[in-house]
């Protein structure tokens, strides 16, 4: 791989990096910001009020990946790329200026929705953006490798965004960071995302995008996407297990271990710290592993791994009494959701032709997101709220079963060549013979 290329992964990722670190700052810092936003009462019911915010946000994405997919095929990944991470400053300024329930009543909660949306369609388009990008800027024969790197971009903003409260909660009071120090790690992130913007004003557009000669009306719109309807439900079939299951071991795993398993905010964060920085350096292993394998073996083993272990792995967590039995079962449940992060990027990418590609795996996967992985954190805490939280654990090992058949009946893309995909064509689930060409 040579170095114009790292170049690009390295501006992409960066990109998606300073994306990811004001998207899960609004989730490891709920906790101390909840009880700022909506009247005094129930922990657990500010959660879920906050919760339910930053669901909302989900809910955005589809729109997000329509207009920002849009965008990324008619005027090029780049330009998609430069407009999501300016969406995204501005919803981190706004959140960190969001005045308090004391002082605005529910006016606070809803300068904090506004920005969610803001930010829902910001990454409803980065997704999309930057698999497309990272796909099509990798030599064919490390395409898997190469995008993996979006979730080790993704993992390490939170990880960010973990490290960053690590040291809040080590150097100001608890009542501190109640107050106002909830507010810093959104002014740390508008920051970044405006040293971002510099770098992707100055970013290399991808060969495949820029040697597409075919310049259709249609490019980029819904016609052109229902023309690969098989391949948009394939999409959403195979995230829906695996954007639950990387919700649930992410974003939701500070608060399950501090408000289920009883461990102090201290202790929990410090688990998902470690946990994370391990499973981001696993993602180029298995990325690259899937070059060699192809891409369904590994999926098919997160799909297995992830319907039969996820009650026992979250039952255990559920009564663990200290740091290390915790990050042991966390270490072996992010291991198992591997096998979708670190492929799951261009498994996407490879199904769709240039001309429709950024919209094609936009849109489906953000409104996979928002039925499944937005609504993951919510569902807990629902079951949770109703005494029946195990009912949970069966629900992310549903989510993945239903994601076991399509992966064992879909097909093997990592041989194909993205720049000859013919438009209306493409390929999906089932036995008939693919269109698609593969690389010489």
């Amino acid at each position: 791989m040579g170095r114009q290329h790292w170049k690009k992964i390295w501006v992409g990722s960066a990109g998606n990096m300073v994306e990811w670190f004001d998207w899960f700052v609004y989730a490891s810092f709920a906790t101390y910001f909840a009880g700022a936003f909506f009247p005094s009462g129930n922990p657990t019911a500010q959660l879920m009020n906050t919760a339910g915010i930053f669901a909302v946000g989900f809910f955005m994405r589809p729109v997000g990946g329509w207009l920002l997919g849009r965008v990324g095929d008619r005027k090029g990944r780049k330009a998609a790329l430069t407009l999501t991470v300016t969406l995204m400053s501005a919803s981190a300024v706004l959140i960190a200026v969001a005045p308090t329930y004391s002082v605005a009543g529910y006016g606070g909660a809803l300068v904090l929705l506004v920005a969610r949306l803001l930010q829902g369609l910001s990454v409803g388009g980065e997704y999309a953006a930057s698999a497309t990008y990272l796909t099509e800027a990798s030599d064919p024969s490390r395409r898997g490798f190469a995008s993996s790197f979006q979730y080790v971009s993704m993992t390490a903003g939170q990880i960010a965004g973990l490290g960053l409260q690590i040291i809040l909660q080590r150097t100001m009071s608890d009542d501190a960071l109640h107050s106002y120090g909830w507010r810093i790690p959104f002014i740390v992130g508008a920051l970044g995302a405006a040293v971002v913007f510099y770098l992707r004003r100055t970013m290399l557009e991808t060969e495949v995008y820029a040697e597409d000669t075919s310049h259709s009306a249609e490019r980029g719109t819904l016609r052109a996407l229902w023309r690969h309807k098989r391949e948009a439900f394939l999409v959403i079939a195979l995230t829906m297990g695996g954007t639950v299951a990387y919700y649930t071991y992410t974003t939701y795993l500070t608060k399950y271990l501090s408000n289920s398993a009883g461990l102090s905010k201290q202790t929990a964060t410090l688990v998902s710290f470690t946990a994370l920085i391990v499973f981001a350096c696993l993602q180029p292993l298995a990325g690259a592993l899937s070059d060699r394998v192809g891409r369904r073996p590994l999926l098919i083993t997160f799909a297995i791994g992830s319907t039969f272990l996820t009650v026992p792995i979250m039952t255990l967590l559920k009564h663990v009494d200290g740091y290390w039995p915790a990050l042991g079962l966390a270490l072996l449940a992010l291991v198992v959701v591997t096998g979708y992060t670190s492929i799951n990027a261009c498994v996407k990418a490879e199904l769709f032709p240039t001309g429709i590609r950024a919209l094609g795996v936009a849109l489906p996967y953000a409104i996979a997101n928002a039925l499944f992985g937005g609504t993951a954190e919510y569902v807990a805490l629902w079951f949770k709220k109703g005494g029946i939280e195990s009912g949970f654990y069966w629900y992310v090992a549903a989510c993945a079963a239903v994601s076991l058949v399509v992966y064992v009946t879909m097909r093997e893309t990592k041989d194909l060549d993205l720049a000859r995909v013919k438009a209306g064509e493409g390929t999906g689930a089932g036995d008939g013979e693919s269109t698609l060409t593969t690389a010489s």
